[in-house]
């Protein structure tokens, strides 16, 4: 099989860029540098804020900023594209229109994930940016599959945004329990089957197991299809 390489658009933040090229060489079945993925990742950190352009309804900002990104890594000679941002896949259709290039589908990867694990009709909690919320990318992606997806109220959704932009983006000491009671509260209170962690912000944060249990973090399924796409094998869960 030829070796495909993958090109990232990261910078959504920095640190989730990091963590996802991790993730990548953590879940890569490898016992030499050469059976490693080639990857070219462009960490474009001033891509206007995404949330920001959503609600001012001018995301023209973001995708004539993100446009050059593509031509590059064709230029690169990239088989896939993969975009470690939730609240980006609000533009995938504008996106994929600007590129040959296969874009991985994060949103879309995560929900069909969800329901070949819980079936249809299943009840899915969410924690994301307001951007993300407000788009309803996720929620009309859910209604595809015959799931129902369950909206974080004001007050709880103020403490996702407090966790994702004060103490991730923030570099601030980030207690996961703060993410855990969250993720509890939506399991246990509104009777959510899972929870789908929207944001890669939120995959910087260490959970218990219990906690990853009970949820789905789409960046993980990011890495997954990542691995696949490119032709490797993924570690197998010991």
């Amino acid at each position: 099989m030829d070796n495909k390489k993958l090109g990232i658009i990261g910078g959504m933040g920095p640190q989730a860029t990091s963590v996802f090229f991790d993730k990548l060489i953590e879940n890569t079945e490898a016992e030499r540098d050469q059976d490693h993925m080639d990857i070219i990742i462009l960490n474009h950190a001033t891509l206007p804020d995404r949330t920001k352009v959503i609600l001012e309804g001018r995301g023209e900002l973001f995708l004539d900023a993100v446009e050059k990104d593509f031509k590059l890594l064709e230029l690169a000679g990239v088989s896939n594209i993969a975009i470690p941002c939730n609240t980006s896949h609000y533009f995938y259709d504008e996106m994929q229109k600007m590129t040959k290039i296969n874009i991985i589908n994060m949103v879309d990867e995560t929900v069909k994930e969800i329901c070949k694990r819980y079936g249809e009709g299943s009840k899915v909690g969410i924690l994301a940016t307001n951007g993300t919320i407000r788009t309803g990318i996720y929620r009309d992606t859910c209604e595809h599959y015959n799931m129902k997806l369950y909206e974080p109220e004001a007050s709880l959704q103020e403490r996702v945004m407090d966790i994702i932009y004060n103490d991730v983006k923030g570099r601030k000491n980030v207690d996961p329990a703060k993410l855990e009671s969250l993720i509890h509260h939506l399991v246990y209170e509104e009777q959510c089957q899972c929870v789908i962690l929207a944001c890669t912000e939120l995959s910087c944060i260490p959970l218990s197991d219990f906690y990853r249990e009970c949820s789905i973090d789409a960046m993980e399924v990011l890495v997954q299809q990542s691995i696949m796409l490119t032709g490797k094998s993924i570690v197998s869960a010991k």
